[in-house]
């Protein structure tokens, strides 16, 4: 495939259901149709061409063009948000769809169905959807570079295997290219999992941030039941097998060993009674405690629940490397072996190792932080003499912006050093993982982004661009911890027990985006307690 980019115009995806309604919105599409194929020879230039954009198009009369890039927290939570009468959206993500990241260690297990913790993209109505990843921003002409997405496996991956746009000598490993015009940009790609560069989590590990490592997980924990139920495997395997090795003590880590622990009592061992007395699950973590964001009290009240639930917490913990079992385990490889610095040299054997550990940010940035800006003044003219760099957190990598979420750039000379005066980036915003607000030390949670997403659509709204800075309120935090017990903390209050665990379904349930799956998670949740968990592999 040539490597010249792909002009293309809008067409709307519409359903026979749906075309009454938009009858006004597509009577407006045909008067804008003539201008639109206009702008196709400017999306047709390269990204390295430096013309900047000439036409504004709100003095035109038509909607500004808002390309958000990412479909998580921040990036769906905008979109659902942002008026359709005032501004055309297109959303850029690698899947298209919205994952409701708290549900996720649920489906691994099968308390609930995949599409229970999703929204698809497609559903909130806007204007366009392109299934790819952001390759390049040129700021000048407000145009990104895009790779299509063309592959059916967008499970969590690391930089070297996720990313597309990394440089490859395989010219038929990317995408199709093409270019996406916007007059306003918010910046939402989120982040991905670290592995610290550590041997063999890339290869052997399980990652737990989407529906696709969920599935993955849920199909390799029941191979290692299958293995080990059968008449060949010797109980040293069945050993190996069954002992399932969480990495990182966080909530996600915390919650899916709770979940799997759930699992195993109250489903697994009515289908394997043999086998539940070689099931073990262990928690490791860098830290001296687990779940950091709890006061002490809280976190040791978790690790004394898990330890009478049978799971091992093992803090100050360093995993250095995983590896392939070279010795056959039931008949032909399968078990891994985790080589762990307080365990001197002896390797520990697990048959699954899920890792949850922390976030990097994405590689997009850096490539973004790298380039040297032209400064440009606030009518969106360049400066001649002057140039910037993106402002970078020093300590995260994340993307700067000011308290209104607008990105802000650095002087060139002056990048690295502190104290420096900020400009912003014309008509550039940022939001979520990848983001840090100037004077506010975040979490990189859910809880952050949704309001950031609510925040900056409701100054869009309202067209108050210089409106009151965004401030975060912290709702609380909660972590399931199995057999109906939780713990949640926030400012007022501290519950654990029964009671935190029906305030952590309810604070879950009505924080799902949809009508769809508010009704949806109660009735699987309702079946998986009179059923039973879904144990199929297919």
């Amino acid at each position: 495939m040539s490597g010249a980019p792909i002009t293309f115009t809008r067409t709307p995806c519409l359903t026979p259901s749906r075309i009454i309604a938009l009858r006004p919105v597509l009577a407006a599409g045909l008067s804008k149709k003539a201008s639109h194929v206009a702008g196709g020879a400017r999306m047709a230039s390269t990204v390295t061409d430096t013309v900047p954009v000439s036409a504004d198009r709100s003095s035109t009369g038509r909607k500004e063009r808002v390309v958000i890039l990412g479909s998580g927290w921040a990036g769906y939570g905008f979109a659902k948000d942002l008026d359709p009468k005032k501004y055309e959206r297109i959303m850029v993500s690698p899947r298209s769809y919205f994952v409701f990241t708290p549900l996720v260690a649920s489906t691994a297990v099968g308390t609930l169905e995949f599409r229970a913790a999703v929204e698809s993209v497609r559903r909130l109505g806007i204007d366009q959807f392109h299934q790819g990843w952001a390759d390049d921003i040129d700021f000048a002409r407000k145009v990104i570079r895009v790779e299509g997405n063309t592959t059916d496996d967008i499970a969590s991956r690391t930089r070297s295997q996720l990313l597309p746009y990394v440089e490859s000598t395989n010219p038929t490993a990317k995408g199709p290219i093409f270019e996406v015009p916007y007059d306003k940009l918010v910046i939402a790609v989120g982040a991905y999992s670290q592995t610290f560069s550590i041997p063999g989590v890339k290869e052997y590990a399980n990652f737990l941030r989407n529906v696709g490592d969920a599935r993955r997980v849920r199909m390799k924990l029941l191979q290692c039941f299958e293995k080990a139920a059968l008449p060949i495997t010797t109980d040293d395997e069945r050993r190996k097998l069954l002992h399932f090795a969480i990495v990182g003590g966080g909530p996600t880590g915390i919650e899916f060993a709770a979940e799997l622990h759930d699992l195993v009592k109250e489903d697994l061992s009515k289908t394997y009674p043999e086998l539940v007395r070689f099931v073990k699950i262990t928690v490791y973590d860098v830290a001296p405690k687990v779940l950091p964001m709890f006061d002490r009290k809280l976190s040791q009240y978790a690790m004394d629940t898990f330890h009478r639930e049978n799971i091992e917490v093992k803090t100050e913990h360093h995993l250095e490397r995983i590896s392939q079992d070279e010795s056959d385990c039931a008949g032909g490889p399968g078990c891994l072996k985790l080589k762990i610095k307080e365990c001197g040299d002896k390797e520990v054997d697990a048959g699954m190792v899920v890792w949850s550990t922390g976030l990097m940010q994405n590689p997009l940035l850096r490539k973004l932080e790298s380039k040297i800006l032209q400064q440009m003044s606030p009518s969106g003219e360049a400066i001649t003499g002057t140039t910037t760099r993106l402002n970078k957190d020093a300590r995260t990598g994340g993307i700067v912006t000011d308290g209104r979420l607008r990105v802000t750039t650095v002087p060139t000379e002056a990048a690295e050093k502190e104290n420096v005066a900020v400009s912003f980036l014309p008509d550039v915003y940022s939001m979520g993982d990848c983001t840090v607000v100037d004077g506010q030390r975040l979490p990189a949670t859910a809880q952050v982004a949704s309001q950031q997403a609510k925040y900056l659509a409701k100054q869009f709204n309202k067209g108050d661009r210089d409106g009151k800075p965004f401030r975060f309120r912290n709702w609380g935090v909660m972590t399931y911890l199995g057999s109906w017990r939780a713990i949640h903390q926030s400012s007022a209050d501290e519950l654990t027990g029964r009671a935190a665990w029906f305030l952590w379904r309810t604070a879950y349930l009505t924080r799902s985006m949809s009508i769809r799956n508010k009704i949806m998670v109660p009735v699987y949740w309702f079946m998986s307690w009179v059923f039973g968990r879904d144990i199929s592999r297919f």
